[in-house]
């Protein structure tokens, strides 16, 4: 929608009379997410978000669908990042409570609610795009396209910093790192860096800080996080440093990068760079972005959850204002509709702009929502974002490449198990739909 049409519609609107909310009107939604448990820190800030957006939200008079006033209520079910869970908390929160839109994690917990989900005609959401196959047409990815948005970092790296040549890089057996691994492996190819050592741990019990001495036997200039989960990242962080790093670090996300400066130091912290941004930046106030009073966000949430901010405190919050701007449009919360509105013209209001509906070659559907991400690098103690980057721009340069690294790691659609080079090293992609069915 171009500024002088969204500016019309919010002259339109300023003037029509305030809608009634007096009949109390509830639209529900549905977060199943792990709320406990391992990977929590991936839901939990998530869920929080989504609190106070809906508070913002009604607090206004709700949402208007067909000339009347809806107030959201925000359902959880904690699934633990267990996939029996899921199946059970999607049936609950689509057939007992009713919800609208099913708000999901992803991964492990995705491939059980899939079946019901497509019979149901649920609109899903997902932080994980490699869910999406031509198998899932109710399944969007309408804010954070991991992995691929990490190529941004790596490129960053590249240009600034030309002189770190060498690479290890290290990750989690499951399906964040697995994709993570393929998009980094590309990423450093494409760059002309070289990978000298890759490890892949456990997820449970992982001996990191040997992990970390392993890496650095390759001497490398980088140490490579990928997407390790938040309490991984401090234990591998806090190992370099016990070590004596002294070079690059990058990873997905740096979530309370402020305990990483306590339990290592500022100065080792310098430089570091990720993907996610603090939302007190003040790059989040330029004309494009599309998250509603970012700064406003940040300092809400900051006081109403002191310390909890993280990659996906604001993630879950923006799809949320993507399907709001939907079902206004269409005038109805029935999925099917507002999927058909949320794609409308093969483009959206990305939180961070202007972005493509893409992911045919990779994932097979066009599902996916890929515009700019930001790159994030820690100067003088505080997260700040160094620049936008395309990502559409760099698939366009090296979609053969990622592509191919993909497939290796068994991570294309229509790959069901990733290849099994070393059955120590590779995990299959759809292993827990065995757990559910022999459950």
């Amino acid at each position: 929608m171009s500024s002088s049409s969204l500016a019309s519609r919010l002259t339109v609107s300023a003037s029509m009379p305030k809608l009634s909310t007096s009949s109390k009107r509830t639209v529900k939604i549905g977060f199943l997410a792990p709320l406990t448990g391992d990977v929590s820190a991936w839901g939990r800030p998530g869920h929080d978000g989504c609190l106070v957006w809906a508070d913002e939200v009604n607090s206004s008079g709700g949402i208007q669908i067909g000339g009347e006033r809806y107030l959201v209520e925000i359902v959880p079910f904690d699934c633990q990042y267990e996939p029996n869970l899921a199946l059970l908390g999607a049936r609950k929160l689509v057939l007992d409570d009713g919800v609208k839109l099913l708000l999901m994690l992803g991964g492990d917990t995705f491939p059980p609610v899939q079946d019901f989900i497509n019979q149901h005609k649920v609109l899903t959401s997902t932080l994980l795009p490699s869910d999406l196959s031509p198998d899932t047409p109710y399944l969007i990815a309408p804010c954070e396209v991991h992995p691929i948005y990490n190529v941004t970092g790596v490129e960053w790296v590249a240009e600034n910093r030309p002189e770190l040549k060498t690479v290890a890089l290290c990750a989690q057996r499951d399906s964040l790192g697995l994709p993570s691994i393929a998009t980094y492996r590309a990423a450093f190819e494409a760059a002309g860096i070289e990978l000298v050592q890759e490890i892949f741990f456990p997820v449970s019990s992982p001996d990191l800080a040997g992990v970390v001495a392993r890496m650095l036997e390759a001497s490398p200039d980088i140490l490579c996080w990928d997407t390790a989960y938040e309490p991984f990242v401090h234990e591998l962080t806090r190992a370099a440093f016990d070590h004596g790093f002294e070079g690059q670090i990058i990873s997905c996300t740096a979530d309370d990068y402020d305990g990483l400066i306590a339990h290592t130091s500022k100065a080792f912290m310098e430089g570091f760079v990720f993907q996610f941004p603090d939302f007190d930046d003040p790059a989040l106030n330029a004309s494009g972005i599309n998250f509603r009073k970012p700064n406003e966000f940040f300092e809400e949430y900051n006081r109403r959850f002191p310390g909890t901010w993280s990659a996906v405190s604001w993630e879950y919050a923006s799809i949320l204002e993507l399907w709001r701007e939907a079902v206004e449009n269409a005038g109805t919360v029935e999925p099917v509709s507002v999927l058909a509105a949320i794609k409308a013209g093969g483009t959206g209001h990305h939180a961070f702009g202007e972005a493509a509906w893409w992911g045919n070659d990779l994932f097979g559907i066009d599902n996916a929502l890929v515009g700019d991400w930001p790159v994030v690098v820690i100067r003088g103690g505080k997260a700040r974002i160094a620049e936008f980057r395309s990502v559409p721009a760099w698939c366009e340069k090296h979609g053969d490449l990622l592509a191919r690294h993909m497939r290796n790691l068994g991570q294309m659609w229509d790959q069901q198990i990733a290849p099994v080079a070393s059955k120590e090293d590779v995990l299959p992609r759809q292993s827990f739909l065995k757990r559910l069915v022999s459950s």
